[in-house]
C-alpha cells in the first residue's frame, strides 16, 4: 500500500524554531518528513520501519551532529 501524505496528520517538533521546521508523519507503514516552509506543497522524504529506526539510534548516539557531519 502506498502511503497518502496528504491525509496524514504531521507533527512537528517542539525544538523547531521559526524558519527551521521540519514535520513527521505516518501513512501505510511509512514515516514521511516535509519541510514546514512548503506548507504540504513540497517533496516528502520517505523511509521505512527499518530506515526510521536506524536513522533515530544514529540520532540518538550522536551520529548526525553538525561536528560529525563535517568531519571527512
Amino acid at each position: 500500500m502506498e502511503p497518502d501524505w496528504a491525509n496524514a496528520v504531521w507533527r512537528k517538533s517542539g525544538h523547531s524554531d521559526s524558519g527551521a521546521c521540519v514535520e513527521v508523519a505516518t501513512s501505510a507503514g511509512w514515516v514521511g518528513v516535509r519541510d514546514t516552509k512548503d506548507a504540504g506543497s513540497g517533496p516528502v522524504l520517505q523511509f521505512n520501519r527499518s530506515e526510521w529506526v536506524a536513522f533515530l539510534a544514529g540520532v540518538a548516539s550522536g551520529e548526525f551532529t553538525m561536528e560529525r557531519l563535517s568531519r571527512p
